[in-house]
């Protein structure tokens, strides 16, 4: 398998790049994440309407260009670089992805053209508030009134669930227990009964909420796929989310190692630039063996996943699991080698750690994931 990208995909890459770099810096990024919505609805409106990225993975007869997953993992590798603060991640990797997954004809015609325009923000909420990643963490239920759904519960550490207007909900049939019962479906964020309360979190660059779900009604159109059947569905949409986050992991892991690099060679101490120290090349060198294995590691999987096979889940979770590793291990050492200045304010180095720590519990933590590739081979 070739895990080169060609001549297009590195275009994107590049394109995505340069504009990050002049439109996400470090002053945009702290006044995007220090504003009340959490994001820059200018910057948004930019990357959908003029870039397109929301589209990458949309097929066209649904408004979107038809790319595959694998330029959905060269996108998200570079936003994983300058961390921008956009819901690209909730609306396309957990939304999107969804919608592909589990949605009807007219499910699909209806909500994805505003997906991949940008005009609509989705999320998918799975989590209750015990926090756990398997099925066994869907606590809210649902029941039959007629021929709709009331649907009850909480619903916690939903990405950017404060700005969604759509919102996928993973909910139990009551008195179901593990991966029987569930169903997915759509809610509008104004539905009646539906309140949503944003949480403080240690990465302030990604926001999450807390949705909480009162007697909610909702018509039968806006269930995803068969009554009681949509874990399935789910298990594919967390797999193709993990691999997005691993790859904006590598990423992130990738600027540690830069910005290392960089202040290694510019910082003195004894006369000499730190990093002509021995203990500070071996740093960096240890990064820049898991830089690259993450990356191998990330890129295999994006490549399963636009292929599609019956991998999918383990080499999402093995990907997952060594990427959230990595970037945890490199963010650090970049703290290490920065000295004193890695802690404070006014460096980004702060910035990159807490991300490493979110997106390591996101979708599940690397124990969990080595977990599941254990089972799927009979450990």
């Amino acid at each position: 398998m070739d895990f080169s990208f060609n001549e297009e995909q590195e275009y994107l890459r590049e394109t995505a790049r340069s504009f990050l770099q002049e439109q996400s810096g470090s002053e945009a990024l702290r006044a995007a994440m220090e504003s009340e919505q959490g994001y820059d609805p200018s910057l948004w409106k930019q990357i959908g309407s003029e870039l397109g990225w929301p589209s990458v993975i949309v097929p066209e007869e649904y408004g979107g260009i038809g790319l595959s997953y694998i330029e959905l993992v060269a996108l998200m590798e570079i936003m994983g670089e300058t961390l921008v603060c956009v819901p690209f991640f909730s609306s396309i990797c957990l939304g999107a992805n969804a919608l592909l997954a589990a949605g009807s004809e007219a499910q699909k015609s209806e909500h994805l053209p505003g997906i991949a325009e940008g005009s609509t923000i989705a999320t998918l909420a799975y989590q209750g508030p015990t926090g756990a990643w398997d099925a066994g963490g869907i606590e809210a239920t649902y029941r039959r009134d007629g021929s709709d759904y009331l649907l009850s519960g909480v619903k916690s550490f939903v990405a950017d669930g404060q700005i969604a207007s759509l919102i996928v909900v993973a909910a139990r049939a009551q008195g179901s227990e593990g991966e029987d019962g569930i169903s997915l479906f759509l809610v509008p964020s104004d539905a009646a009964g539906l309140s949503c309360k944003p949480l403080p979190t240690m990465d302030q660059t990604r926001r999450q909420a807390e949705i909480t779900l009162d007697d909610v009604r909702l018509p039968e159109a806006a269930r995803l796929g068969e009554e009681g059947a949509g874990h399935a569905a789910l298990r594919e949409t967390l797999d193709r989310a993990a691999i997005a986050i691993a790859a904006e992991q590598v990423g992130g892991a990738q600027k540690c190692l830069d910005l290392s690099v960089e202040y290694a060679k510019e910082r003195e101490q004894f006369g000499r630039p730190i990093g002509s120290f021995q203990a500070i090349k071996h740093k960096c060198a240890d990064m820049l063996v898991e830089v690259e294995s993450a990356r191998s590691a990330a890129y295999y999987a994006g490549c399963i996943a636009a292929q599609g096979g019956e991998d999918l889940s383990v080499l999402a979770s093995l990907a997952k699991a060594y990427c959230s590793d990595a970037y945890f291990h490199c963010a650090a050492n970049m703290i290490q080698i920065h000295g004193g200045v890695g802690f404070t304010w006014e460096y980004d180095v702060h910035l990159y750690f807490k991300r490493a720590k979110s997106s390591e519990t996101l979708l599940g933590d690397a124990a969990y994931h080595r977990e599941r590739v254990a089972r799927a081979i009979g450990v």
